[in-house]
């Protein structure tokens, strides 16, 4: 048997005539477009959400940036289980185990039917919650608005998770891309009538999210249930609850999901510290935030991609292969932030001025400090490529504990206490035990500059060690 036979299995692979093996950037871009894709359509819906909420002024504004990373924390808390399928479904299906693919999926959506009551006590619990870390009242009032719809929706948030990730798993990326605008689709439409025609503010906004991931389920269903995959994945008929597989689908989403809090939360505890400091800090880093997004989210794309192609080449048995493979996505992360770095350095006045309104008198104020923030965030986006990247890889090959500990340390010990004495003042921070510099929204970012560099130094050197190659799932 030939060396091309003999290795069918692997993605992204070409042979050459002696049998060496080089990747095949065309394969990995033709699975990878359509998540880079999704992920970027998840960046334009979260700037027109912005677009629709600045329509409110710039308080409204800065109660997003209040809710925007917290509401995040928690789902990918909870949707941990769901993130997880795609690594099970992934390595299943490159061991040619097709009904264990679709089982795994059932799984995530059991573990989603689980955490959907804890997900409903957070969003009753809102108003508790932001009034907690002293954020002014008029941004308590906004943020709690769209915290109440949101969170209730967060059980169907995970079940999309597992649903997409199955997609991912087995290769067909595009199915999760056409889901992803399914919900950008109802998400535009729904802002607009319940945001600007029937006047429902803030609650209107959250309502509309939770309501076009609903939309994206359906149609997730619909695909899952059809005949295709019903005679090529049995997905109606892997659908009896095994506690095994659920403790599998539990057993690595709990640590995805654990890092996935540590990571989205010290940024929730950093927007929360800007939000303390007043509207234009709040607003200005909340724009900050959603440009940024436009940069990392189709990388986070790429993240999934790459875990695709590593878990599809472990399970084909050749751990060689999925480093090689994974490595070529982590290049393409890095080469599509490179563009992004050198529009935030020289484009952020332009591009903060989108989001505000001419009459709002903190317009100029807010565009001002947007523009300085993403000068800050322009130095991270490298590095960021690196943490998204590797993340993805190590997810892929199931190494996800070592990655957790590692952000718990840098986030935790060193990102949030570094923000707060950055950006709080002598007597306006939560604590007194910290230096305070008072270097307001900047000193936030400085922050994150120094976090996120210091994260994706980590992820490359733990991904290009191979202690992975240890791991089974």
């Amino acid at each position: 048997m030939n060396a091309p036979a003999a290795n069918s299995r692997l993605p992204a692979v070409l042979y050459a005539l002696d049998g060496t093996r080089r990747v095949d950037y065309r394969a990995v871009v033709k699975m990878a477009w359509p998540l880079f894709v999704q992920f970027g359509v998840q960046a334009f819906l979260n700037v027109i959400d912005t677009w629709f909420v600045g329509r409110l002024g710039s308080e409204s504004i800065a109660g997003m940036n209040a809710v925007n990373f917290s509401s995040f924390t928690l789902l990918l808390l909870f949707g941990g289980s769901g993130i997880a399928v795609q690594t099970i479904v992934a390595q299943r299906y490159g061991q040619r185990r097709k009904g264990r693919a679709s089982q795994a999926a059932w799984h995530g959506m059991y573990a989603a039917m689980l955490v959907a009551p804890l997900c409903v006590g957070v969003a009753i619990a809102g108003q508790d919650i932001f009034s907690f870390f002293g954020l002014p009242a008029n941004v308590v009032a906004a943020a709690s608005d769209y915290w109440l719809p949101r969170m209730a929706g967060g059980g169907l948030v995970v079940i999309s998770f597992a649903l997409g990730n199955f997609f991912n798993g087995v290769g067909r990326t595009r199915i999760s891309l056409m889901g992803a605008v399914v919900t950008a689709a109802f998400n535009i439409v729904l802002n607009w009538s319940f945001i600007l025609e029937l006047g429902w503010g803030m609650y209107g906004a959250g309502l509309a999210t939770s309501l076009s991931v609903a939309g994206g389920v359906l149609f997730y269903l619909i695909l899952f249930f059809s005949r295709y995959f019903r005679r090529e994945f049995a997905t109606t008929r892997t659908w009896r609850l095994r506690p095994a597989i659920l403790g599998s689908v539990l057993g690595l989403g709990i640590p995805i999901g654990v890092h996935a809090m540590f990571d989205v939360g010290s940024f929730a505890a950093f927007q929360l510290m800007v939000g303390k400091l007043g509207t234009v800090s709040g607003a200005a880093t909340q724009i900050a935030m959603i440009l940024t997004s436009l940069g990392f989210l189709p990388v986070a794309g790429l993240n999934f991609a790459a875990a695709t192609l590593v878990g599809q080449s472990i399970g084909a048995g050749d751990k060689a292969w999925a480093d090689k493979v994974g490595t070529a996505a982590v290049k393409i992360a890095f080469l599509w932030m490179v563009m992004w770095a050198v529009l935030f350095a020289t484009l952020g006045g332009p591009l903060s001025s989108v989001f505000v309104s001419a009459g709002d008198p903190d317009a100029q104020a807010v565009i001002e400090l947007g523009a300085a923030l993403l000068f800050i965030a322009a130095g991270y986006q490298l590095f960021d490529a690196l943490n998204l990247g590797c993340l993805g890889c190590l997810r892929g090959a199931g190494d996800v504990v070592v990655p957790t500990i590692a952000l718990l340390v840098l986030a935790w010990l060193i990102f949030v206490p570094l923000s707060h004495s950055l950006i709080f003042a002598e007597g306006e921070g939560w604590v007194d035990f910290l230096p305070q510099y008072g270097m307001g929204a900047r000193g936030g970012w400085i922050a994150a500059f120094v976090h996120i560099t210091l994260l994706g130094t980590f992820l490359l050197y733990r991904w290009k060690s191979g202690a992975w190659r240890k791991r089974e799932v």
